[in-house]
Protein backbone atom coordinates (compact mmCIF):
# COMPACT_ATOMS: atom_id res chain seq x y z
CA UNK A 1 0.00 0.00 0.00
CA UNK A 2 1.96 3.32 -1.00
CA UNK A 3 2.73 5.64 1.54
CA UNK A 4 1.03 9.26 2.62
CA UNK A 5 4.24 10.37 0.92
CA UNK A 6 4.33 8.31 -2.23
CA UNK A 7 0.62 8.93 -2.91
CA UNK A 8 1.25 13.05 -2.51
CA UNK A 9 3.96 12.81 -5.32
CA UNK A 10 1.75 11.01 -7.29
CA UNK A 11 -1.25 13.40 -7.10
CA UNK A 12 1.34 16.18 -7.36
CA UNK A 13 2.44 14.38 -10.67
CA UNK A 14 -0.95 14.06 -12.06
CA UNK A 15 -1.37 18.00 -11.28
CA UNK A 16 1.75 18.23 -13.76
CA UNK A 17 0.75 16.27 -16.25
CA UNK A 18 -2.87 18.06 -16.82
CA UNK A 19 -1.30 21.38 -16.12
CA UNK A 20 1.02 20.76 -19.14
CA UNK A 21 -1.47 19.33 -21.65
CA UNK A 22 -3.62 22.49 -20.70
CA UNK A 23 -0.62 25.09 -21.89
CA UNK A 24 -0.83 22.90 -25.24
CA UNK A 25 -2.18 25.59 -27.92
CA UNK A 26 -5.59 23.92 -28.89
CA UNK A 27 -5.24 25.32 -32.51
CA UNK A 28 -2.39 24.38 -35.13
CA UNK A 29 -2.99 27.17 -37.38
CA UNK A 30 -4.76 30.66 -36.19
CA UNK A 31 -5.54 33.31 -39.15
CA UNK A 32 -5.71 36.68 -37.34
CA UNK A 33 -7.52 39.88 -38.28
CA UNK A 34 -9.35 39.00 -41.75
CA UNK A 35 -12.80 39.44 -43.05
CA UNK A 36 -14.38 36.14 -43.03
CA UNK A 37 -16.94 35.59 -46.17
CA UNK A 38 -18.35 32.09 -45.80
CA UNK A 39 -22.47 32.21 -47.53
CA UNK A 40 -22.81 28.62 -46.90
CA UNK A 41 -22.77 29.93 -42.94
CA UNK A 42 -24.32 33.40 -43.65
CA UNK A 43 -21.06 35.22 -42.26
CA UNK A 44 -19.80 38.77 -43.86
CA UNK A 45 -17.48 40.00 -40.79
CA UNK A 46 -14.18 40.14 -39.43
CA UNK A 47 -13.34 37.33 -37.97
CA UNK A 48 -10.87 34.61 -36.83
CA UNK A 49 -9.92 31.47 -38.01
CA UNK A 50 -8.22 28.66 -36.31
CA UNK A 51 -6.84 25.35 -37.67
CA UNK A 52 -6.21 22.14 -36.17
CA UNK A 53 -5.63 18.49 -37.69
CA UNK A 54 -6.48 19.79 -41.28
CA UNK A 55 -10.20 20.90 -40.11
CA UNK A 56 -11.56 24.13 -39.53
CA UNK A 57 -11.52 24.29 -35.49
CA UNK A 58 -12.99 27.55 -34.45
CA UNK A 59 -14.57 31.08 -36.55
CA UNK A 60 -14.97 33.71 -34.39
CA UNK A 61 -14.26 37.01 -33.17
CA UNK A 62 -11.08 37.63 -31.04
CA UNK A 63 -9.67 33.97 -30.80
CA UNK A 64 -6.78 33.85 -28.30
CA UNK A 65 -3.74 34.19 -30.11
CA UNK A 66 -1.63 31.75 -27.83
CA UNK A 67 -3.97 29.29 -28.55
CA UNK A 68 -2.58 28.16 -31.41
CA UNK A 69 0.87 27.24 -32.12
CA UNK A 70 1.18 30.02 -35.54
CA UNK A 71 -0.27 32.85 -35.94
CA UNK A 72 -0.55 33.89 -39.37
CA UNK A 73 -1.46 38.15 -39.38
CA UNK A 74 -4.40 38.48 -42.42
CA UNK A 75 -5.74 41.89 -40.92
CA UNK A 76 -6.97 43.58 -44.72
CA UNK A 77 -7.84 40.58 -46.34
CA UNK A 78 -10.83 38.65 -46.94
CA UNK A 79 -10.69 34.64 -45.47
CA UNK A 80 -13.03 32.57 -47.62
CA UNK A 81 -13.32 28.88 -48.49
CA UNK A 82 -11.17 27.77 -51.13
CA UNK A 83 -12.25 28.05 -54.26
CA UNK A 84 -14.26 25.40 -56.27
CA UNK A 85 -13.40 25.57 -60.50
CA UNK A 86 -15.99 23.51 -61.90
CA UNK A 87 -14.75 24.01 -65.46
CA UNK A 88 -11.19 23.06 -65.97
CA UNK A 89 -9.09 20.49 -68.55
CA UNK A 90 -6.18 18.39 -66.80
CA UNK A 91 -6.32 15.35 -68.98
CA UNK A 92 -2.17 16.45 -69.60
CA UNK A 93 -1.47 13.18 -69.57
CA UNK A 94 -2.56 11.44 -72.93
CA UNK A 95 0.63 12.94 -75.05
CA UNK A 96 -2.13 14.21 -77.97
CA UNK A 97 -1.04 16.87 -79.87
CA UNK A 98 -3.46 19.39 -79.89
CA UNK A 99 -5.99 17.87 -77.81
CA UNK A 100 -8.08 19.11 -75.54
CA UNK A 101 -7.20 15.88 -73.43
CA UNK A 102 -3.85 16.26 -74.25
CA UNK A 103 -1.18 19.30 -74.65
CA UNK A 104 -4.39 22.01 -74.25
CA UNK A 105 -5.15 20.60 -70.79
CA UNK A 106 -3.00 21.40 -68.02
CA UNK A 107 -2.04 19.58 -64.72
CA UNK A 108 -3.40 21.08 -61.40
CA UNK A 109 -1.55 22.05 -59.44
CA UNK A 110 1.00 24.12 -61.46
CA UNK A 111 -2.46 26.51 -61.56
CA UNK A 112 -4.91 25.84 -58.70
CA UNK A 113 -3.60 26.86 -55.15
CA UNK A 114 -1.69 30.25 -56.69
CA UNK A 115 -5.56 31.77 -57.78
CA UNK A 116 -6.88 29.84 -54.06
CA UNK A 117 -8.28 26.86 -56.36
CA UNK A 118 -8.40 24.02 -53.79
CA UNK A 119 -11.06 21.97 -56.14
CA UNK A 120 -11.54 21.71 -59.78
CA UNK A 121 -13.95 19.47 -61.55
CA UNK A 122 -12.20 18.30 -65.02
CA UNK A 123 -15.18 19.35 -67.83
CA UNK A 124 -15.48 15.63 -70.04
CA UNK A 125 -11.97 15.42 -71.00
CA UNK A 126 -12.40 11.79 -70.75
CA UNK A 127 -14.94 9.75 -71.17
CA UNK A 128 -15.79 6.17 -70.19
CA UNK A 129 -13.32 4.66 -72.61
CA UNK A 130 -9.92 6.50 -70.83
CA UNK A 131 -11.34 7.49 -67.89
CA UNK A 132 -9.69 5.09 -65.83
CA UNK A 133 -6.51 6.38 -67.11
CA UNK A 134 -7.13 9.98 -66.47
CA UNK A 135 -7.93 8.99 -62.70
CA UNK A 136 -4.44 7.03 -62.35
CA UNK A 137 -2.64 9.39 -64.35
CA UNK A 138 -3.70 12.89 -62.86
CA UNK A 139 -6.21 12.58 -59.94
CA UNK A 140 -4.56 10.25 -58.13
CA UNK A 141 -1.81 11.81 -58.14
CA UNK A 142 -2.96 15.54 -57.46
CA UNK A 143 -2.54 17.89 -54.17
CA UNK A 144 -5.54 19.43 -55.49
CA UNK A 145 -8.84 17.87 -54.96
CA UNK A 146 -9.62 16.33 -58.79
CA UNK A 147 -13.28 15.75 -59.48
CA UNK A 148 -14.74 15.36 -62.80
CA UNK A 149 -18.01 15.67 -65.13
CA UNK A 150 -17.60 12.40 -67.72
CA UNK A 151 -18.23 13.15 -71.60
CA UNK A 152 -21.02 11.35 -73.01
CA UNK A 153 -18.73 10.36 -76.10
CA UNK A 154 -16.50 7.42 -74.63
CA UNK A 155 -13.16 8.60 -75.72
CA UNK A 156 -14.12 12.07 -74.33
CA UNK A 157 -11.97 15.41 -75.96
CA UNK A 158 -9.27 13.06 -77.30
CA UNK A 159 -9.88 14.58 -80.32
CA UNK A 160 -13.06 16.30 -82.04
CA UNK A 161 -13.53 13.22 -83.94
CA UNK A 162 -14.55 11.00 -81.03
CA UNK A 163 -17.04 13.78 -79.51
CA UNK A 164 -19.46 13.31 -82.82
CA UNK A 165 -19.31 9.70 -82.93
CA UNK A 166 -22.76 9.14 -81.80
CA UNK A 167 -22.25 5.34 -81.58
CA UNK A 168 -20.13 5.81 -79.05
CA UNK A 169 -22.63 7.54 -77.50
CA UNK A 170 -23.39 5.22 -74.56
CA UNK A 171 -25.78 6.39 -71.95
CA UNK A 172 -25.34 3.56 -70.05
CA UNK A 173 -21.49 2.82 -70.20
CA UNK A 174 -21.00 6.36 -69.27
CA UNK A 175 -23.57 5.80 -65.97
CA UNK A 176 -21.66 2.64 -65.23
CA UNK A 177 -18.57 4.41 -65.11
CA UNK A 178 -19.76 7.21 -63.23
CA UNK A 179 -21.45 5.32 -60.09
CA UNK A 180 -17.82 2.91 -60.01
CA UNK A 181 -16.14 6.56 -59.60
CA UNK A 182 -18.91 8.38 -57.57
CA UNK A 183 -16.51 8.91 -55.12
CA UNK A 184 -14.89 11.66 -57.57
CA UNK A 185 -17.36 11.44 -60.87
CA UNK A 186 -19.80 14.64 -59.99
CA UNK A 187 -21.47 14.86 -63.62
CA UNK A 188 -21.91 14.32 -67.20
CA UNK A 189 -20.86 16.16 -70.21
CA UNK A 190 -21.84 16.84 -73.50
CA UNK A 191 -19.59 19.16 -75.32
CA UNK A 192 -18.82 20.36 -78.63
CA UNK A 193 -21.56 18.27 -81.04
CA UNK A 194 -21.38 19.44 -84.38
CA UNK A 195 -24.75 17.50 -85.60
CA UNK A 196 -28.30 19.05 -85.87
CA UNK A 197 -29.75 16.45 -83.52
CA UNK A 198 -30.06 16.13 -80.32
CA UNK A 199 -28.59 13.00 -79.39
CA UNK A 200 -25.25 14.04 -77.76
CA UNK A 201 -27.61 15.71 -74.95
CA UNK A 202 -30.22 13.78 -74.21
CA UNK A 203 -27.86 10.62 -73.92
CA UNK A 204 -25.67 12.60 -71.25
CA UNK A 205 -28.95 13.65 -69.78
CA UNK A 206 -30.31 9.85 -70.03
CA UNK A 207 -26.51 9.13 -68.59
CA UNK A 208 -26.62 11.69 -65.86
CA UNK A 209 -30.32 10.28 -64.91
CA UNK A 210 -29.01 6.61 -64.18
CA UNK A 211 -25.76 7.84 -62.11
CA UNK A 212 -27.97 10.18 -60.48
CA UNK A 213 -25.26 13.07 -61.15
CA UNK A 214 -26.16 16.97 -63.30
CA UNK A 215 -25.12 17.13 -66.59
CA UNK A 216 -23.27 20.19 -67.85
CA UNK A 217 -23.79 20.91 -72.07
CA UNK A 218 -21.22 23.39 -73.64
CA UNK A 219 -23.63 23.72 -76.72
CA UNK A 220 -20.49 24.14 -78.82
CA UNK A 221 -21.93 24.69 -82.46
CA UNK A 222 -25.73 26.56 -82.47
CA UNK A 223 -27.66 25.30 -85.07
CA UNK A 224 -31.07 26.35 -86.01
CA UNK A 225 -32.56 22.26 -85.60
CA UNK A 226 -31.63 22.88 -81.77
CA UNK A 227 -31.51 26.39 -80.61
CA UNK A 228 -30.10 27.55 -77.95
CA UNK A 229 -33.51 28.27 -76.05
CA UNK A 230 -34.79 25.15 -76.44
CA UNK A 231 -31.79 23.48 -74.75
CA UNK A 232 -32.63 25.64 -71.14
CA UNK A 233 -36.56 26.14 -72.05
CA UNK A 234 -37.44 22.54 -72.36
CA UNK A 235 -34.18 19.71 -72.45
CA UNK A 236 -31.89 20.09 -69.53
CA UNK A 237 -33.33 18.96 -66.30
CA UNK A 238 -33.53 21.60 -62.92
CA UNK A 239 -29.90 21.11 -61.64
CA UNK A 240 -28.33 20.68 -65.02
CA UNK A 241 -25.75 23.06 -66.15
CA UNK A 242 -25.29 25.63 -69.43
CA UNK A 243 -21.73 26.16 -69.67
CA UNK A 244 -20.36 29.28 -71.30
CA UNK A 245 -23.08 31.58 -70.43
CA UNK A 246 -21.67 34.53 -71.80
CA UNK A 247 -20.95 33.32 -75.42
CA UNK A 248 -21.24 35.55 -78.33
CA UNK A 249 -23.76 33.13 -79.51
CA UNK A 250 -25.96 33.02 -76.92
CA UNK A 251 -29.53 35.21 -77.02
CA UNK A 252 -29.13 37.70 -74.37
CA UNK A 253 -30.39 41.13 -74.74
CA UNK A 254 -33.86 42.47 -76.24
CA UNK A 255 -34.45 45.26 -78.49
CA UNK A 256 -35.25 47.11 -75.02
CA UNK A 257 -32.04 46.56 -73.12
CA UNK A 258 -33.53 43.99 -71.17
CA UNK A 259 -31.99 40.52 -70.51
CA UNK A 260 -34.23 38.12 -72.78
CA UNK A 261 -37.13 36.64 -70.64
CA UNK A 262 -36.63 32.91 -71.61
CA UNK A 263 -33.51 33.73 -69.35
CA UNK A 264 -35.21 34.33 -66.18
CA UNK A 265 -37.85 31.54 -66.99
CA UNK A 266 -35.13 29.00 -66.97
CA UNK A 267 -33.32 29.74 -63.94
CA UNK A 268 -36.66 29.43 -62.34
CA UNK A 269 -37.22 25.99 -62.90
CA UNK A 270 -33.72 25.33 -62.18
CA UNK A 271 -31.15 25.63 -64.92
CA UNK A 272 -27.94 26.30 -63.27
CA UNK A 273 -25.90 28.80 -65.63
CA UNK A 274 -22.33 28.46 -65.85
CA UNK A 275 -19.90 30.88 -66.77
CA UNK A 276 -16.95 28.49 -68.45
CA UNK A 277 -14.95 31.61 -69.76
CA UNK A 278 -12.69 29.91 -72.00
CA UNK A 279 -10.65 31.33 -74.95
CA UNK A 280 -13.40 32.39 -77.11
CA UNK A 281 -16.44 31.81 -74.86
CA UNK A 282 -17.09 34.88 -73.06
CA UNK A 283 -18.15 38.27 -74.12
CA UNK A 284 -18.49 42.08 -72.29
CA UNK A 285 -20.78 42.84 -74.53
CA UNK A 286 -23.91 40.37 -72.98
CA UNK A 287 -22.23 40.05 -69.34
CA UNK A 288 -21.62 43.29 -68.57
CA UNK A 289 -25.70 44.37 -69.09
CA UNK A 290 -26.54 41.36 -67.56
CA UNK A 291 -24.85 41.86 -64.33
CA UNK A 292 -26.05 45.37 -63.91
CA UNK A 293 -29.45 44.19 -64.34
CA UNK A 294 -28.95 41.36 -61.84
CA UNK A 295 -28.91 38.27 -63.67
CA UNK A 296 -25.72 37.34 -62.20
CA UNK A 297 -24.04 33.99 -63.23
CA UNK A 298 -25.04 30.90 -60.70
CA UNK A 299 -21.23 29.57 -60.72
CA UNK A 300 -17.91 31.32 -61.81
CA UNK A 301 -15.58 29.09 -63.83
CA UNK A 302 -13.06 29.45 -66.05
CA UNK A 303 -12.35 26.54 -68.74
CA UNK A 304 -8.75 26.41 -67.98
CA UNK A 305 -6.44 25.56 -70.70
CA UNK A 306 -3.19 26.23 -72.00
CA UNK A 307 -5.36 28.39 -74.66
CA UNK A 308 -7.70 30.40 -72.18
CA UNK A 309 -4.75 30.88 -69.78
CA UNK A 310 -2.69 32.22 -71.77
CA UNK A 311 -5.52 34.95 -73.47
CA UNK A 312 -7.89 36.75 -71.96
CA UNK A 313 -9.35 34.24 -69.35
CA UNK A 314 -5.92 34.15 -67.26
CA UNK A 315 -7.11 32.69 -63.77
CA UNK A 316 -9.95 32.13 -61.71
CA UNK A 317 -9.50 35.57 -59.76
CA UNK A 318 -9.39 37.41 -63.09
CA UNK A 319 -12.62 35.77 -64.37
CA UNK A 320 -13.98 36.61 -60.79
CA UNK A 321 -12.65 40.38 -60.73
CA UNK A 322 -14.61 40.59 -63.90
CA UNK A 323 -17.50 39.96 -62.20
CA UNK A 324 -17.00 42.42 -59.10
CA UNK A 325 -15.54 45.48 -61.44
CA UNK A 326 -18.81 44.88 -63.69
CA UNK A 327 -20.95 45.57 -60.13
CA UNK A 328 -21.77 41.96 -58.77
CA UNK A 329 -21.03 42.19 -55.05
CA UNK A 330 -17.84 40.73 -53.86
CA UNK A 331 -20.19 38.10 -51.68
CA UNK A 332 -22.14 37.09 -54.38
CA UNK A 333 -18.85 36.69 -56.30
CA UNK A 334 -17.32 34.69 -53.48
CA UNK A 335 -20.60 32.52 -53.49
CA UNK A 336 -20.67 31.60 -57.01
CA UNK A 337 -17.10 30.55 -56.66
CA UNK A 338 -17.51 28.51 -53.70
CA UNK A 339 -21.10 27.43 -51.73
CA UNK A 340 -22.75 27.37 -54.89
CA UNK A 341 -20.57 24.99 -56.93
CA UNK A 342 -20.04 22.72 -53.92
CA UNK A 343 -23.98 22.28 -54.10
CA UNK A 344 -24.56 22.39 -58.00
CA UNK A 345 -22.37 18.93 -58.00
CA UNK A 346 -23.85 17.44 -55.09
CA UNK A 347 -20.38 17.36 -52.84
CA UNK A 348 -22.13 19.77 -49.88
CA UNK A 349 -19.11 19.22 -47.42
CA UNK A 350 -17.26 21.46 -49.60
CA UNK A 351 -17.31 25.23 -49.95
CA UNK A 352 -17.95 26.35 -46.68
CA UNK A 353 -15.45 27.02 -43.16
CA UNK A 354 -17.80 25.31 -40.58
CA UNK A 355 -16.48 23.94 -37.57
CA UNK A 356 -15.20 20.33 -38.60
CA UNK A 357 -15.19 21.28 -42.24
CA UNK A 358 -12.23 20.11 -44.10
CA UNK A 359 -9.70 23.39 -43.78
CA UNK A 360 -9.73 24.54 -47.41
CA UNK A 361 -9.23 28.33 -47.31
CA UNK A 362 -8.52 31.62 -49.36
CA UNK A 363 -7.08 34.33 -48.22
CA UNK A 364 -7.68 36.73 -51.10
CA UNK A 365 -6.60 40.58 -51.47
CA UNK A 366 -8.65 43.29 -52.97
CA UNK A 367 -6.01 45.61 -54.76
CA UNK A 368 -7.40 49.04 -55.83
CA UNK A 369 -5.90 50.71 -59.12
CA UNK A 370 -6.08 50.60 -62.40
CA UNK A 371 -6.60 47.70 -64.30
CA UNK A 372 -7.87 46.31 -67.85
CA UNK A 373 -9.44 43.14 -68.30
CA UNK A 374 -10.30 41.37 -71.47
CA UNK A 375 -12.94 39.24 -72.97
CA UNK A 376 -12.64 36.07 -75.33
CA UNK A 377 -13.32 38.08 -79.01
CA UNK A 378 -10.85 41.35 -77.80
CA UNK A 379 -13.52 43.42 -75.62
CA UNK A 380 -11.87 44.95 -73.08
CA UNK A 381 -13.53 46.19 -69.68
CA UNK A 382 -11.56 49.41 -67.65
CA UNK A 383 -11.97 48.24 -63.71
CA UNK A 384 -10.37 49.79 -60.18
CA UNK A 385 -10.45 46.49 -58.36
CA UNK A 386 -8.43 43.05 -58.39
CA UNK A 387 -8.51 39.84 -56.47
CA UNK A 388 -4.88 38.25 -55.56
CA UNK A 389 -4.60 35.41 -53.65
CA UNK A 390 -2.33 35.82 -50.37
CA UNK A 391 -2.52 32.24 -49.08
CA UNK A 392 -3.91 28.73 -50.08
CA UNK A 393 -5.00 26.27 -47.33
CA UNK A 394 -5.63 22.98 -48.21
CA UNK A 395 -6.34 20.40 -45.84
CA UNK A 396 -5.05 23.06 -43.33
CA UNK A 397 -1.34 22.62 -45.00
CA UNK A 398 0.06 25.90 -46.42
CA UNK A 399 -0.34 25.31 -50.06
CA UNK A 400 0.56 28.72 -51.15
CA UNK A 401 2.22 31.83 -49.67
CA UNK A 402 2.40 35.03 -52.08
CA UNK A 403 3.70 36.79 -49.57
CA UNK A 404 5.33 34.97 -47.11
CA UNK A 405 3.32 35.37 -44.24
CA UNK A 406 3.72 32.05 -42.63
CA UNK A 407 7.30 31.76 -42.27
CA UNK A 408 9.98 33.31 -40.24
CA UNK A 409 12.30 36.72 -40.36
CA UNK A 410 15.59 34.76 -41.65
CA UNK A 411 17.61 36.38 -38.50
CA UNK A 412 15.31 35.08 -36.03
CA UNK A 413 16.72 31.63 -36.74
CA UNK A 414 19.22 29.43 -36.05
CA UNK A 415 22.59 30.04 -38.00
CA UNK A 416 22.80 26.64 -39.86
CA UNK A 417 19.10 26.90 -40.67
CA UNK A 418 18.41 25.32 -44.05
CA UNK A 419 21.93 22.91 -43.57
CA UNK A 420 20.30 18.88 -43.47
CA UNK A 421 23.52 17.65 -41.74
CA UNK A 422 25.71 20.52 -39.99
CA UNK A 423 28.59 17.58 -38.69
CA UNK A 424 29.34 17.00 -42.70
CA UNK A 425 29.58 20.57 -43.52
CA UNK A 426 33.65 21.26 -44.13
CA UNK A 427 34.42 25.06 -43.50
CA UNK A 428 37.81 25.79 -46.03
Amino acid sequence: MPTPGVRALGALLVLLLAAAAHAQPAYDLLLKGGHVIDPRNGIDAPMDVAVSGGRIAAVRPAIDPASAKQVVDVAGLYVTPGLIDIHVHLFATTGMKGAWAGDNSVLPDGFSFRTGVTTMVDAGSSGWHNFEDFRRTVIDRASTRVLALLNIAGFGMLTDAPEQNVHDMDAKATADMATRHKDVVVGIKSAHYQGPEWVSVDRAIEAGSAANVPVMVDFGYFREERPYHQLVSTRLRPGDITTHMFRGPVPYIGADGKVLDYLHRARARGVVFDVGHGGGSFVFRTMVPAVAQGFFPDTISTDLHTGSMNAGMQDMLTTMSKFLVAGMPLARVIAASTDKPAKVIKRPELGHLSVGAEADVAVLRVMDGRFGYADGAKGTLAGDRRLLCEITLRAGRVAWDWNARTGTDYRRLPSTYGVRDVDRVIVP
